[in-house]
């Protein structure tokens, strides 16, 4: 029994010891980067929208334009699927992309309003009746789950790959906060618009 115990033991040891040698934590320069984005998109949603008037939430500038509730709506609708992507894309043995995305393709994303990608049906909010106290909510629960797990994560994010938005995880998970950007710089275009109502 002694000896079992011991072999047992080294087997587990061996085990852990090479789990520690393929999987390496994230840098703590690229844990900063992630957490401060992410942290930075928590906050400026709530604060473009929770003020707004079921009037300004639901202003439409014109036929087949997003309202700021609809805008809202659709970051409930995405990003569930987004996080799924990012963790199949965990579970899958690291691997190499043949064409990578870099960290400054992913962050010009977020800012880069000029390109405008066709929303996929099932992600298309329009038309939806849209609770934005229970919208607001259903977000932050989920990004809490993705900041929580930037923060404390041992996974190495950079040995996955997440091959449908040709990037890598941790590319994939700070995409998820970047695409958050670009729509938050929507509902600033449609609360600059020059017929956006006052109240």
């Amino acid at each position: 029994m002694p000896m079992f115990k011991a072999a047992f033991s080294i087997v587990i040891l061996a085990t852990w010891s090479w789990q520690l040698l393929i999987a390496a934590p994230m840098t703590q320069s690229d844990r900063e980067h992630l957490v401060a984005h992410l942290q930075m998109t928590a906050s400026w949603l709530p604060d473009e929208v929770a003020a707004l008037s079921p009037a300004q939430l639901n202003f439409r500038s014109a036929p087949g334009k997003w309202t700021v509730a609809e805008v809202v709506q659709h970051l409930v609708i995405s990003e569930p699927n987004y996080w799924k992507l990012f963790h199949d894309g965990i579970a899958h043995p690291p691997q190499t992309l043949d064409h990578k995305a870099s960290d400054a393709d992913v962050l010009w994303y977020g800012i880069d309003r000029t390109r405008h990608d066709k929303t996929p049906a099932k992600q298309d909010p329009q038309g939806q009746s849209v609770n934005i106290s229970d919208a607001l909510a259903s977000y932050g629960r989920l990004h809490s789950t993705m900041l929580e797990y930037a923060k404390s994560t041992g996974d190495d994010l950079r040995a996955h790959t997440v091959p449908e938005w040709g990037v890598d995880a941790y590319q994939c998970l700070l995409e998820i906060s970047t695409h958050e950007q670009r729509h938050i710089l929507q509902i600033r275009e449609i609360k600059a618009e020059p017929t956006f109502p006052k109240h």
